[in-house]
């Protein structure tokens, strides 16, 4: 077991990259005799390996899954609204963890519990590669819903994230409620129709 501890829970993000929809995290805490066989960085695996995944991760792990939402990354920037994310996601599990490993070089800074920041975790770290897994199949599931709201936008398939056919929709069909404004290629337009509405 990892340092010697009983529980350590892997904490990963998704959703840092999308011009729209809400930041996810995600924390795992593995049972040593019972882990699901292929964990791995989730952007290493298909969408079926993933769902496959955190079925398996969800029936023999104690997971937890936290957001930070369009609005809090716009008031505190992507970075901070991660971490919030992360808290929260830690905060939600039934019982706290003795140690955590967070994916990425900073650990967030109101986190109390003994923790390390691990730089490429998700490939390193099997609670981590969990985490991961998790983080990405539940936020990609959101945009799916929201594309059905929001359809034009490709979410369905770009999950949000400045592909061409995104960057296309917003200039065409404008900016919905779930994109961030902070964001350069959003905050860009919107910029630009006030400028022609003065």
């Amino acid at each position: 077991m990892a340092l010697g501890r009983a529980r350590v829970a892997g904490v990963d993000e998704a959703g840092r990259g999308p011009l729209a929809g809400p930041v996810t995290a995600a924390a795992v805490i593995l049972d040593p005799a019972r882990i699901p066989a292929g964990l791995n960085d989730s952007k290493k695996l298909t969408a079926r390996q993933r769902d496959r995944l955190c079925a398996e991760i969800r029936a023999v792990a104690q997971v937890s899954v936290a957001h930070a939402s369009v609005e809090e990354i716009d008031a505190l920037n992507i970075l901070r609204a991660s971490h919030l994310a992360m808290l929260r996601a830690i905060a939600g599990l039934a019982v706290p963890p003795d140690h955590v490993l967070i994916d990425g070089n900073l650990l967030p800074r109101d986190l109390t519990l003994p923790a390390q920041a691990i730089i490429g975790g998700d490939a390193l770290s099997q609670s981590i590669a969990a985490a991961s897994i998790v983080a990405k199949t539940c936020r990609d599931a959101i945009m799916v819903d929201l594309a059905q709201q929001f359809p034009g936008y490709g979410w369905e398939k770009n999950a949000g994230y400045p592909s061409k056919s995104h960057k296309a929709a917003l200039q065409n069909l404008g900016v919905t409620p779930h994109h961030r404004r902070s964001f350069k290629p959003v905050h860009n337009i919107l910029y630009q129709d006030k400028l022609l509405s003065d």
